[in-house]
């Protein structure tokens, strides 16, 4: 397939391996999102500033984009952000290997359950939660300062497509050690706490926590999301120490989906999950 250039000549487009980088990646990414709306690179690159030469570039993984013309391209391509929460990843080691790939089927999707332990989850996270959490790494030696501050910009961006009119559902069950376990002082978690209760107050945002008292009884051992996308299909999403991991196998993904079920039955209600929150927080002196 191709499209006549300037001259009206056929240009031919050349094959593309997602797997061969994080820009090779961003490079699929960009040119599904303008075939999708039925743009060639000359008419992309007129309305976002970039020759078509340039265009072809960064479809192809040899031009490093900006964040500029990616937030110019997301908004002519009507993306979502997908292509800035992109943008964040090409650095490459301030994020998990596998994460990118989710986050860009996360900007799509119109529903999402979630389970988490130990962390608040990212969607859910105040700022200085974020770049507290993102310190860390950053004193370990795990990542550098421009990771740590990118890591924290890509969770801001992924942020801003919820808790809008047109947001998906977010159904997320938290164990009880997220609201318990101390980050980056007294101070900062009285403020993730009080953000988390604004949050289970959101029409279309629902939390609940999942109790100490559960114990055996808790079906996940590890984080999990599910992802409804606009079609109804559904894609599930966890995580290992080393990397992440999306599949769409439809065995695993429904397997996934009933032990989340189980797990959102035993948990608290969204009333008692508020007031344990609420809770939590008192319990954090000022």
């Amino acid at each position: 397939m191709g499209f006549r250039d300037r001259r009206g000549l056929i240009v031919r487009e050349a094959e593309l391996n997602p797997s061969a980088s994080p820009l090779a990646a961003f490079g699929v990414q960009l040119r599904r999102s303008r075939k999708a709306i039925g743009l060639n690179q000359i008419q992309l690159g007129q309305r976002t500033g970039l020759s078509d030469s340039q265009i072809s570039n960064l479809e192809r993984g040899t031009r490093n984009p900006t964040l500029d013309w990616v937030q110019s391209a997301d908004k002519v391509l009507m993306t979502g952000g997908t292509l800035e929460l992109m943008y964040w990843s090409l650095n490459g080691s301030s994020l998990l290997e596998g994460f990118p790939e989710y986050a860009a089927y996360e900007a799509k999707a119109v529903e999402l359950r979630q389970f988490e332990l130990g962390v608040i989850p990212g969607l859910f996270q105040t700022k200085a939660y974020a770049e507290t959490l993102a310190g860390a790494d950053l004193r370990r030696g795990v990542i550098t300062d421009e990771e740590a501050e990118g890591r924290v910009s890509y969770l801001l961006s992924r942020q801003q497509r919820f808790g809008t009119r047109d947001s998906p559902l977010v159904h997320a069950v938290l164990d009880e050690s997220c609201l318990r376990r101390l980050v980056g002082g007294t101070r900062i978690m009285r403020e993730q706490l009080e953000h988390l209760a604004e949050l289970a107050d959101q029409p279309r945002t629902i939390i609940q926590v999942a109790p100490f008292s559960m114990g055996e009884r808790r079906t996940l051992a590890l984080p999990l999301v599910l992802l409804t996308m606009a079609d109804r299909s559904m894609l599930g999403y966890t995580e290992s120490q080393e990397r992440g991991f999306l599949t769409r196998e439809s065995t695993t993904v429904t397997m996934w989906a009933r032990d989340y079920d189980r797990l959102q039955v035993g948990a608290s209600s969204d009333v008692a999950s508020l007031e344990a929150i609420r809770a939590a927080r008192k319990d954090l002196r000022p």
